[in-house]
């Protein structure tokens, strides 16, 4: 893990500001979603990125029904190979 030698304060909201060096290498923008994971070093953050409900592939994705297929999978599901 790379040390930044920033350090930021939790506010009385729980709220923590990524510092924009942070966001910017990460490619965060105004309303993207991130999510965050716990590791026995410490937490880990990771811009979000949508994965298909059957093989957690994050390309070519659509939304059908409020859940995300990837390309692949729509065609299995067309020639039924699922």
């Amino acid at each position: 893990m790379k040390a930044t030698g920033m350090v930021r304060v939790i506010d009385d909201m729980g709220r923590l500001v990524i510092p924009a060096e942070i966001r910017k290498n990460l490619g965060l923008k105004v309303r993207d979603s991130v999510e965050f994971y716990s590791t026995e070093d410490g937490l880990v953050l990771k811009k979000y990125a949508p994965a298909c409900i059957f093989c957690n592939s994050t390309e070519d994705m659509i939304l059908y029904n409020d859940k995300y297929i990837c390309k692949n999978c729509r065609k299995k599901l067309n020639t039924d190979e699922i």
